[in-house]
């Protein structure tokens, strides 16, 4: 199996990694405990195999309470937020809505990548999920823009998350939560519901993963998700760590940040496009860069994309390790795998990569798996590889 990917450079301080509420439930799930971003979290509980695949075929759950939770309540809110994201929080029309978003900086690099949810119909109150990873930096970039806006950011570092994925999650949380059935049953994917009238303050269930199965994910006070962790577990929605969560991602075709792309990336090279909104004229941050440099890369003929790789041989595809185009003609270019690993679905080595866009389907593309020319063949596909528990190409 693949080592697991932080989101992140690797943590250089000396100071002991934080835990999350459930610290103590992983030790008596006896979870396999790592440093991840600066948070003591399982990367397994035995067998990352069984985690993945209890996730694509039944449930599974993840503590991702390390992730930063911002509120964010003012009038001049959404102008903030319309400032500060390249894709524009006017799409959320609905109490509840999300919206995933890239958040540039004045080159067009991503800082990173977070969702928004708008929390009232005046549009003064919403909620940020963001990176434990990226936390300083975001938390610098949020403040130093919010200086010009009537509007307060607080961080809700006494919440705790709870990831509950796979194609019986919804089924099995409402086993668990009756009286949340018909919340369940009515929220679509990148919607949230409040449940203070049910559960009282704190609790929030949106309809969003990273795993390419439908699911949830729950936010409550710290002090309530011991308990309704032991509560998931004896309704059979198994335990899951870092090392699945990668490996579903992956799979999924889902960026992972500071591999997938950081600062030095655009959207563009990132398969993220989609999420940009430009259709307007609103001067969001990083999009007169953002413009003007797709347009030169297309001019210089240098500009990248996102693709996947499929290797059916031996051998394990792994980040940094060099694409190659059409080897040995004058044709010759080159790409990278940003990340790789070896998919339990598909059975097979897989990446994501970084790619010139001219490459196309006649291509020869190849990896140097060791380094000393011996090149192997791999497949291009397009993202993903798997969703909702099935192969996504022939």
């Amino acid at each position: 199996m693949t080592d697991i990917q932080d989101n992140t450079a690797q943590n250089t301080d000396t100071q002991a990694p934080q835990r999350t509420p459930l610290y103590q439930s992983h030790v008596d799930s006896d979870g396999k405990l790592v440093d991840f971003s600066g948070w003591e979290l399982p990367i397994h509980y035995g067998s990352q195999i069984e985690e993945h695949e209890a996730v694509r075929n039944d449930a599974g759950m993840f503590d991702v309470s390390h992730m930063v939770i911002v509120d964010v309540q003012g009038p001049d809110s959404k102008a903030w937020l319309q400032k500060l994201l390249a894709n524009d929080v006017d799409k959320l029309k609905t109490v509840g809505k999300a919206l995933y978003s890239p958040m540039l900086n004045e080159e067009g690099g991503i800082i990173d990548d977070l969702i928004v949810y708008l929390s009232n119909s005046d549009e003064t109150q919403y909620r940020i999920v963001s990176n434990a990873g990226t936390h300083d930096k975001d938390m610098a970039h949020f403040e130093k823009i919010a200086a010009d806006y009537d509007v307060s950011l607080t961080e809700r570092t006494e919440l705790a998350m709870i990831a509950v994925q796979g194609p019986n999650a919804v089924e099995k949380l409402a086993q668990v939560k009756p009286s949340w059935a018909d919340t369940l049953a009515a929220i679509k994917p990148f919607v949230g519901a409040d449940l203070t009238d049910i559960e009282g303050k704190d609790w929030f269930v949106a309809r969003t993963g990273y795993t390419g199965e439908d699911g949830v994910e729950v936010i409550m006070h710290g002090d309530d998700a011991p308990a309704f962790f032991e509560q998931l577990k004896a309704n059979g929605v198994k335990p899951a760590g870092l090392g699945a969560r990668d490996t579903l991602r992956m799979e999924a075709g889902m960026n992972l940040y500071g591999h997938d792309m950081d600062e030095s990336i655009s959207p563009y090279e990132s398969n993220m496009g989609w999420t940009l909104a430009l259709k307007d004229e609103r001067d969001f941050i990083g999009r007169e860069a953002l413009v003007s440099k797709r347009k030169q890369a297309k001019d210089d003929n240098t500009a990248m994309k996102q693709v996947g790789l499929l290797m059916t041989s031996r051998g394990v595809l792994r980040e940094g390790m060099e694409v190659t185009i059409n080897q040995g003609t004058d044709k010759e270019q080159k790409g990278i795998i940003t990340s790789g690993t070896f998919s339990p679905s598909l059975k097979n080595s897989i990446a994501i990569a970084r790619v010139p866009a001219t490459l196309t389907d006649d291509d020869h593309v190849q990896i140097d798996l060791r380094g000393k020319g011996k090149f192997v063949d791999v497949r291009v596909l397009k993202l993903p590889f798997v969703r909702n528990g099935k192969q996504q190409f022939e």
